[in-house]
């Protein structure tokens, strides 16, 4: 349990203590904003959140202090509870001193952990067929154990939460509701939540979790923030808690078709037979809102297929089996901690660890304090939390700790920090922590959750990039490690197994490497669109791609992402529309109309976001600035939950906008972060001819790139068609083979030369002696083919498929170079050409395979045919692997917009295979696969794939 660093005294009076209070109060304000400190006049009646601007992180700091100054435990359910410090007051001379012992963390508690090897329904279609795999095979297996207030936890087993949802189910129809309705669920994480979410699915309902209130008096604002979310689902019903039902009442009017509010108890206790609903795999399995509720909300559809993709993508990618142990403090309406932890437990049989959000935020030692005490292995939150775990707790809390079990740690949901990842790596790594375990994960609801993981194991991966081209031009040039002018990103990682993801310029153009842009998605798990939302889905959309409104690049077929597109702010977890709050501040007496900017801005202090409001007054008096930052704060309170963490006043033409009258929120943002804002002595007409001249040269930048990328591809093409006709004519009419093997490897190089794009090729050397052999090259472009015959002597034939040879161009100039083609559909003629290859080489003709057989657009080696290597190990001839880097950048598959880029060719040392048995040739292909892999910048897709 958590331990306080020093003890005191009795507790003072009452008088004394409030002082004291109020103090520790004031001081925390005044380092949280020192400018608008005075504005906040602090008594033990001022509202924590809406008068004095102190949301859930800044009360963790808050509480931390208290418990230090007065020696005290406070209770956990203060946290939620408590509105002014009154209320913190009333609780602190309740409780008694309390007095440290040093010594060891806690005890440590084994779980009844399943087997080492998986266990998972692999044939289930829906989540309700996966819970009833678990049922069939172990009924009364630990699912999740639940850690409330007390020292007692609760277990539930999978039959359990069967039986609690069928109770549930059976209530939900017996008030009539029908299969594929929508039901809203605003539950805290516990035991109701669980058998709310399983019984809507169990009764044929589509599950709509949104987020409960903090404290209970908060209920009647809460509910009017989530009416727009409540119609825009059509939700028929509503389960909540008990305390919410009178107030929810109130919701009725403004959601016509909500007709039904009632509590987990009361459905369960509703008389009558559960009857099952059968469910396919493409029905809704629930409803993921990422929006708020005054503007347009915006509902990602999740289909079971969906979900169960995405569940068996990242437990291959993260190789998760039913021993593992899952601790989590996320909020279950939210998808990192309803998905990955929840969902993800169910599905793979490990058991969940799972505490309240309020726990956490109240204490984040209890998060590190479980993962010792249960030997948690997996664990995930955003970065602010481990950014708490950093500045919160001292050496003396955390003495004893022991996080050796813990192999994955997750950071996502939010903007990652690598000096978080990196600080928290060191001081917990003489805790046992290992730097591989932290994860960098990238993923958004419209993928379900996840997009993008890193191997498992290697740990950050942070790319050094120099600061003015990237910021001038997009272009993530390598910088020296360390480097003073040097940005720092951290790697996500590569995409999930059976997932796509391309970056693409404004045309939806792919980029090259290095290059930033929008981050496309593509997957069995992305979503079908918004519920009730056509113009949103159309926007995202863009093919089969979605674009994520994020912007990244990739290097090595990493993804890095380095910010966003959309206006979208995340704090502390949350996600705030700015518009919401913009068109309700705008409206207060006092400010101007329509001249209100809400924005993040990067606090380096907490590797977060902060919240900013920028509004524009005439206002001069102190007191009446003092009143209208009170009402603002309090609408952002009322719409978004948290508070901002700045609010500015300035005078008129501060908030800029485009000509269109749109405000131009990126642009405050700067102007704010310069500290320019309503700067005495600084013309207005200044600052805004600077932002748009930095502005109409960015513009004019990328336009010319587009132009000069646009050009390029009409040269490259012009060219290719005038060498490769004069080429393809030349080939026909030569007579001796030598001399057309001769003409095409001078026109490739050509061609190489005057499209600027430069080969080197490493240890040529290694053909330079005349002798018999196979060679296989990975296939990562149509260009290969050109290259090779650039760079290699002219003795080797490649072996083409059969449908090539069929092609009116292609087919005769294929022929003429002494191509070899294979069946690969027909067995019996796919022998004999074996045959005929086989011939080949005892003639002496040296073979130059592809042994993937086709390509793809996607980064990583894909699974090798057994051919070449049959082939080489049967007629005992040298095997030699050409590892191609750097074609698929030139020229995707898919994607005939070319890009400059440099291409390099390394031929490997030779390969012998041992005997002329399948065995041999097996042993031969996997040596192959080896040494192009250590020379390729590429993953091995076959571990991708599983």
């Amino acid at each position: 349990m958590s331990r306080l660093p020093h003890a005191t005294r009795a507790h003072p009076d009452s008088t004394a203590a409030a002082q004291r209070l109020l103090h520790i109060v004031r001081q925390t304000l005044v380092e949280l904003r020192p400018a608008a400190a005075q504005d906040s006049p602090v008594s033990l009646h001022s509202v924590l959140d809406s008068d004095l601007g102190l949301d859930s992180l800044a009360r963790v700091e808050l509480w931390s202090r208290v418990e230090r100054e007065f020696g005290v435990r406070l209770p956990e359910t203060l946290f939620a509870s408590a509105e002014t410090p009154g209320d913190v007051l009333e609780a602190l001379l309740a409780c008694a001193p309390t007095v440290v012992a040093p010594g060891p963390c806690g005890s440590v508690e084994r779980l009844p952990v399943g087997p080492r090897e998986r266990l998972a329904p692999d044939a289930a279609q829906t989540l309700i067929e996966v819970l009833d795999w678990h049922v069939q095979r172990h009924p009364q297996r630990i699912h999740v154990r639940l850690l409330g207030d007390g020292d007692v936890p609760e277990d539930i087993s999978y039959l359990a939460l069967q039986q609690g949802a069928r109770a549930v189910a059976c209530g939900l129809q017996q008030r009539g509701l029908r299969a594929g309705q929508r039901v809203a669920l605003m539950l805290p994480t516990g035991r109701d939540f669980l058998f709310g979410f399983f019984g809507i699915l169990l009764a044929g309902g589509v599950p709509v979790p949104i987020y409960p209130p903090m404290r209970l008096s908060q209920i009647e604002e809460h509910l009017r923030r989530q009416a727009g979310i409540l119609g825009n689902a059509e939700a028929s019903m509503l389960i909540t808690v008990n305390e919410a039902k009178l107030l929810a009442r109130l919701l009725k009017p403004q959601v016509p078709s909500l007709r039904e509010i009632a509590s987990v108890a009361e459905l369960s206790a509703e008389p009558g037979t559960f009857l099952a609903t059968r469910r396919q795999a493409e029905d809704l399995a629930f409803l993921q809102y990422t929006s708020g509720s005054t503007g347009q909300p915006k509902g990602v559809m999740v289909s079971h297929a969906n979900l169960l993709a995405n569940l068996r993508a990242m437990g291959t990618a993260f190789r998760v089996g039913a021993d593992d142990v899952f601790v989590s403090w996320l909020p279950m309406y939210h998808d990192m901690g309803l998905i990955g932890a929840w969902f993800g437990s169910l599905y793979y049989g490990f058991v969940l660890v799972l505490m309240s959000p309020l726990a956490f935020l109240a204490r984040p030692l209890r998060w590190l304090e479980t993962i010792h005490r249960y030997r948690g292995t997996l664990s995930a939150a955003p970065n602010f939390a481990y950014e708490l775990c950093l500045g919160k707790l001292t050496d003396s809390d955390i003495q004893g700790l022991d996080l050796s079990s813990w192999r994955l740690a997750c950071n996502g949901a939010e903007p990652v920090s690598p000096d978080t990842l990196q600080r928290f790596a060191e001081r917990f790594a003489r805790y046992g922590l290992q730097p591989s375990a932290l994860a960098p994960v990238y993923g958004l609801a419209e993928a379900t959750l996840g997009v993008a993981f890193p191997p498992i194991g290697r740990g950050l991966l942070i790319d050094w990039v120099r600061r003015e081209p990237f910021q001038a031009r997009g272009k993530a040039e390598c910088a020296a490690p360390g480097s003073a002018d040097a940005l720092r990103f951290v790697s996500c990682g590569r995409p999930l197994p059976g997932h796509q993801v391309r970056i693409v310029d404004d045309q939806d153009i792919e980029l090259p490497e290095r290059c930033e842009g929008h981050l496309q998605f593509k997957g069995p798990s992305t979503t079908s669109g918004y519920f009730r939302n056509p113009p949103e889905s159309q926007r995202v959309r863009h093919g089969e791609w979605i674009d994520s409104l994020d912007l990244a690049y990739m290097a090595a077929g990493e993804i890095y992402l380095s910010g966003r597109a959309k206006d979208l702010i995340i704090r502390g977890g949350r996600n705030i529309y700015p518009y919401d709050v913009e068109t309700a501040v705008g409206s207060l007496p006092g400010l101007r109309k329509g001249c209100v900017a809400v924005f993040g801005s990067g606090d380096p202090a907490s590797a977060s976001e902060r919240l900013v409001v920028l509004a524009e007054t005439n206002e001069k008096d102190a007191l009446t600035r003092q009143r209208l930052q009170q009402q603002i704060r309090r609408i952002a309170v009322d719409l978004t939950g948290v508070p901002p963490d700045d609010i500015v006043l300035a005078p008129p033409h501060s908030v800029l906008k485009t000509s269109s009258g749109k405000i131009r929120r990126a642009a405050s943002r700067e102007l704010y972060e310069r500290g320019e804002v309503g700067r005495p002595g600084r013309p207005v007409w200044r600052q805004l001819l600077r932002l748009a001249q930095s502005a109409l040269r960015a513009q004019l930048g990328r336009a010319g790139r587009r132009l000069l990328s646009a050009l390029y591809a009409g040269y490259f093409w012009a060219l290719l068609g005038l060498l490769g006709s004069l080429t393809w004519t030349a080939v026909v009419l030569l007579p001796r083979l030598s001399w057309r093997r001769r003409l095409t490897g001078a026109a490739a190089r050509l061609f190489l030369r005057l499209a600027g794009i430069p080969v080197h090729v490493e240890r040529l050397d290694r053909l330079r002696r005349q002798e018999v052999r196979v060679l296989v090259a990975n296939h990562a472009s149509y260009l290969d083919g050109l290259l090779l015959c650039a760079a290699l002597p002219p003795e080797f034939s490649f072996v083409a498929k059969r449908e090539l040879a069929g092609q009116r161009i292609a087919g005769p100039f294929l022929r003429r170079l002494g191509t070899c083609f294979v069946e690969r559909f027909d067995l019996q003629r796919s022998a004999a050409d074996a045959e005929c290859l086989a011939t080949a080489l005892q003639a002496g003709q040296s073979l130059l395979f592809f042994p993937e057989g086709t390509l793809s657009r996607e980064p990583g080696l894909l699974p090798f045919r057994m051919g070449a290597f049959v082939l080489a190990a049967r007629a005992d001839v040298p095997l030699v692997p050409v590892a191609i880097g750097g074609s698929r950048m030139v020229l995707r598959d898919g994607q005939w917009f070319p890009h400059r880029g440099a291409i390099q060719l390394h031929i490997c040392a030779q390969l012998l295979a041992q005997g002329p048995d399948w065995l041999d040739a097996i042993r031969l292909r996997d040596s192959a696969r080896a040494e192009l892999l250590q020379h390729l910048d590429e993953p091995d897709r076959l571990l991708l794939a599983g």
